[in-house]
């Protein structure tokens, strides 16, 4: 053992190593490419993960609101429930029906409030969900960049170790395909 210290590298930091003392140039594109894509890959594989967040957040609000809703519609029955005793009671002889028909209109006028509130909650709802969908689909198109990088990445270290122009040109073919997909994803489309 060395006073360097023990070190393993794989034959892709072994040629990456070599090509970085010698006057390789198809080893030196090959590794200035490869630091390129994995940077490029990193950025995109952020705006993944914030994409998929940003959506799960959404879907979280939109099942709040949701409750939020239920809750409120439980809330119009009680009112219901106690409008139609109200009514009930008014048909009942020995009663004072001026007394129950005063607590059918108020009730009739909560019930609409009630309402107004839960359908609003519910509109809520479908907005969170819409914006949760876009935000999901942003997260897939990124997620698709994402895994053409880290192709063109893997065939850029195929065609380090194999010498092969064909795959250095593959693999920038792939990781241009990966960045119009980005594109695609930072556009919304």
């Amino acid at each position: 053992m060395s006073g360097h210290g023990f070190h393993v590298h794989g034959p892709h930091d072994h040629e990456l190593e070599h090509a970085a003392h010698g006057n390789d140039s198809f080893s030196s594109r090959i590794a200035v490419m490869t630091a390129i894509m994995a940077t490029v890959g990193a950025l995109i594989g952020y705006k993944a993960g914030a994409t998929q967040n940003e959506a799960a957040m959404l879907k979280n609000e939109a099942a709040i609101k949701k409750t939020e809703a239920a809750n409120k519609w439980s809330y119009y029955q009680s009112k219901s429930a106690k409008q139609n005793l109200a009514e009930l009671a008014i048909s009942l002889p020995g009663t004072d029906t001026e007394k129950y028909k005063t607590e059918v209109e108020r009730y009739k006028k909560e019930k609409e409030d009630i309402k107004k509130e839960a359908e609003a909650y519910e509109k809520e709802v479908q907005e969170l969900d819409h914006q949760s969908e876009g935000a999901l689909h942003q997260h897939h198109r990124w997620a698709q960049a994402m895994t053409a990088v880290q192709i063109a990445i893997s065939l850029a270290a195929i065609a380090l170790l194999t010498k092969k122009n064909w795959l250095q040109y593959g693999s920038y073919a792939v990781a241009a395909g990966g960045l119009v997909i980005s594109g695609f994803a930072w556009f919304h489309l």
